[in-house]
């Protein structure tokens, strides 16, 4: 097949907000948007680990993406959500997160031509969890790979916790 006509199918991108960013996610590893609700949370886990909730009889590890990328803590309001995704590991294992953000924005349709690799930054920044960068609407949105950004080595420590 010519790749070039794969590269002008577009991709639905759910947004989201941290701080004064939009952010994009694959909306096909989205299963559910909930509001902000209690954690039960879990001694000796990195601060930006929330904890986790019984979402239908499944553990779901909850992390705050304002604390996992450094950003100031922010008190949870009435905006805040939790994005329910479905993260797959290097092993092909699957498993349901949340990730909790400021607010969600938007559905973009994203073509992979859109997508531009993120500037090198040297060491200074991080860019692993970034796919790339879209414009879309006349601003910038950060692409996220959510398989490398819930599967860090930290975030090791949580992968009993969602196997009960």
């Amino acid at each position: 097949m010519n790749s070039d006509i794969n590269d002008d199918i577009a991709n639905k991108y759910l947004t989201f907000v941290l701080a004064t960013e939009e952010y994009a996610i694959d909306i096909l590893r989205v299963q559910e948007i909930k509001g902000w609700s209690k954690v039960t949370q879990i001694p000796n886990t990195p601060s930006y680990i929330c904890g986790v909730i019984n979402l239908r009889g499944t553990i779901v590890p909850i992390v705050d993406l304002r604390l996992r990328f450094n950003l100031d803590y922010q008190e949870y309001g009435s905006m805040t959500v939790v994005v329910v995704v479905n993260v797959i590991s290097p092993n092909s294992k699957e498993r349901i997160m949340g990730v909790v953000v400021d607010g969600v924005s938007d559905v973009y349709d994203v073509t992979e031509t859109e997508i531009k690799p993120p500037p090198d930054f040297g060491s200074v920044i991080s860019t692993e969890f970034v796919d790339g960068l879209a414009t879309v609407s006349d601003k910038m949105v950060i692409v996220l790979d959510i398989d490398k950004l819930l599967n860090s080595d930290e975030l090791a420590i949580i992968d009993g916790l969602s196997q009960g």
